[in-house]
């Protein structure tokens, strides 16, 4: 039995709070603690309220703690948010103004290229400067193991490493996690309102441990987590092989980002591991939903979401294209569900067929009676490119937004899912839409080369530039619908392997708590 019980886990989300979730950080945040506490660990999530404690239930206070940030003393107050107690779970946040600066609600500030991370910089420096102080003045009951997830709560480390008033957090056991190597939180160390040196004013760091090893003046808090963690992590093991070699672009290959030497270092020493996310699955698989009802939440959601952003391109088309839409099912349904950013788009944008995108050529080689459905919404230049796409492809309906219902349908309605990523530490979606009998279409990397297995529960592609893993994929989709049509009996058969297949987040807890929590380990 382990001998590390208290888990304190920091991240940006917590799926299992109201609006706590953006991307795949929220699932692991709501999922792996119920696994550790199957387990008989006591593992309690900590996020920042952002503004939101009225949306939470029966939230408690549980201690208010002082920090230092900016060179001013602030007042944090810790909140218990009482969830379904069978869990083994707590579930704490955080409350100040300085969780909510753009308004309530809004976990991830966009800054644009000019001054990436100016804002979220300062906010979850802040957010690890103040789960600190809960610690070291004992509004937290002192952890074994504080497990930190993604740039947001890496600055914890360097705070322990240099804060002579944490210095009791060097007896704690820390372990880092990284879910998407892409998102570093660079910002400069000196010289602007949001930097390291402006945050803590008061503290000397060692230039060469919190640097970005490509920019000297700027500070990297996920490189100076790797660096100073007793264990790093990713969410699966290829992308923790894929992350110590350097990114290619031009080979479409993603790598270590800039961090490899210190990844590759951290593997050298023992302290890198690969753990792959899990997936929840229910007693009773549900069944394919009726066509009628997929049609009346994608109308419904229109609705909802034209009602809260006004009108949008995006929602004008597909508004357009469901009042024309036959209440009979396409005889072929693709479907992708996701955030939409240039890691999950940017194959579907390469050249393709007579100079146009792959995308393009993808829908006009489908047919009449063949639908593609993507829902999501992320970066702004993507979703035009899918608006565009969609305002001249009949059979291509791109959904704005987001809603939990209408995933659920469409995991549920669809034929085939695709996931063309470029990288994909570990991903989710895959796992679901397998999980309901959908096969997927993946690149042949990171978590999703680690959850399909290729003319077995599904297709993988790969290539050696952009443009030939495009060609790949396409290649890929064709073959899997005609696989569909001429094999029938081969086709159930992978749709079947695919909703048996399990990616276990009791497995990856026994991993966590083996490999990583104890100390000796990784």
């Amino acid at each position: 039995m382990s001998s590390a019980r208290n888990i304190l886990l920091l991240a940006a989300e917590n799926g299992a709070l109201p609006h706590g979730k953006v991307g795949g950080v929220g699932d692991v945040m709501r999922e792996l603690p119920i696994a550790l506490a199957r387990r008989g660990l006591e593992p309690v999530v900590l996020t920042p309220a952002y503004g939101l404690l009225d949306e939470f239930p029966d939230t408690k206070q549980i201690a208010s703690v002082n920090v230092g940030f900016g060179g001013v003393a602030e007042s944090v107050d810790l909140y218990e948010i009482p969830l379904d107690p069978d869990t083994g779970v707590r579930h704490c946040v955080l409350d100040h103004a300085c969780f909510q600066p753009n308004g309530p609600g809004i976990i991830y500030c966009d800054d644009g290229d000019d001054a990436p991370f100016e804002t979220d910089g300062g906010k979850f420096a802040f957010f690890c400067a103040a789960a600190a102080a809960a610690i070291c003045e004992g509004a937290l009951e002192a952890p074994d193991v504080v497990h930190l997830h993604d740039w947001p709560a890496a600055l914890f480390l360097a705070l322990r490493e240099f804060d002579p008033v944490l210095s009791p957090l060097k007896k704690i056991r820390t372990v880092y996690t990284i879910h998407n190597l892409a998102l570093q939180g660079v910002r400069p160390l000196d010289g602007y309102d949001s930097s390291l040196h402006a945050w803590f004013p008061h503290l000397t760091f060692e230039t060469e441990t919190v640097a970005d090893p490509r920019w000297e003046d700027c500070v990297n808090p996920m490189a100076a987590a790797i660096r100073l963690a007793d264990g790093v992590n990713t969410v699966s093991s290829v992308y923790a092989e894929e992350i110590t070699r350097p990114s290619a672009p031009e080979r479409g290959y993603s790598g270590g980002e800039g961090l490899e030497e210190d990844l590759g270092k951290a593997q050298s020493e023992g302290r890198l591991a690969g753990i792959l996310n899990g997936c929840e699955y229910p007693e009773q698989p549900a069944p394919a939903p009726e066509w009628s009802r997929v049609v009346e939440v994608m109308q419904s959601e229109l609705m909802r979401w034209q009602g809260e952003q006004g009108e949008i391109r995006a929602h004008a088309r597909a508004t357009e294209r469901l009042d024309t839409l036959s209440s009979r099912r396409p005889g072929i349904l693709l479907t992708s569900i996701g955030r939409i950013a240039t890691q999950k788009v940017q194959l579907l944008r390469e050249e393709a067929g007579e100079g146009g995108s792959a995308l393009a050529t993808l829908l006009e080689s489908l047919g009449d009676d063949a639908w593609f459905i993507m829902l999501g919404t992320g970066d702004p230049d993507c979703e035009a490119f899918l608006a565009d796409h969609a305002a001249v492809h009949p059979n291509f309906l791109y959904l704005q937004g987001y809603s939990d219902e209408l995933s659920d349908l469409l995991y549920r309605a669809g034929d085939l899912f695709l996931m063309p990523s470029q990288f994909e530490p570990c991903g989710i979606s895959q796992m679901i839409a397998m999980r309901a009998g959908q096969p997927c279409v993946v690149h042949g990397v990171g978590g999703l080369k680690e959850t399909v297995e290729d003319d077995v529960t599904g297709f993988t592609f790969g290539g050696d530039t952009p443009r030939m893993q495009a060609a790949s994929f396409l290649d890929r989709v064709r073959e899997a619908l005609e696989l569909r049509r001429s094999s029938p009996e081969r086709w159930e058969k992978i749709c079947r392997a695919a909703a048996a297949a399990r990616f276990d987040w009791d497995a990856s807890a026994a991993k966590y708590e083996q490999v990583l929590y104890e100390s000796g380990h990784a």
